[in-house]
């Protein structure tokens, strides 16, 4: 399985960006997708998390209500919807895939099986 992000870019604070990750191979429906990010100097960190067939969402603090993740698996695709972006927000944000993780862990890289190449988030203000 292989991970393709895209749509990172420049932008400035308060504005918006969608980020798309292409997943190769099977098992896309049956799998949890999310994001992560590392900015710089710093260790990467959770972001979002989607479970397979509907199930829960979680976010991280700093992000809830600003960010959505979501997943179309006819295109084997999850995004992550960021809106009213900060300078906080600056990072390089990677994709993830791997097994339905218990709760207890579905905020951490416990139950990353695969990760995207990355894309550059920068928002100056």
């Amino acid at each position: 399985v292989q991970l393709q992000a895209s749509g990172g870019g420049l932008v400035q604070v308060g504005g918006s960006l969608r980020l798309s990750c292409v997943s190769s191979g099977p098992g896309f429906s049956s799998s949890a997708v999310g994001w992560f990010r590392q900015a710089p100097e710093k260790e990467r960190e959770f972001v979002a998390i989607k479970r397979p067939s509907g199930g829960s969402i979680y976010y991280a603090d700093s992000v809830k209500g600003r960010f959505t993740i979501s997943r179309d698996n006819a295109k084997n695709t999850v995004y992550l919807q960021m809106n009213s972006l900060k300078p906080e927000d600056t990072a390089v944000y990677y994709c993830a895939q791997g097994s339905y993780p218990i709760t207890s862990v579905a905020r951490t890289e416990a139950w990353v099986r695969y990760w995207g190449q990355g894309t550059q988030v920068t928002v100056s203000s």
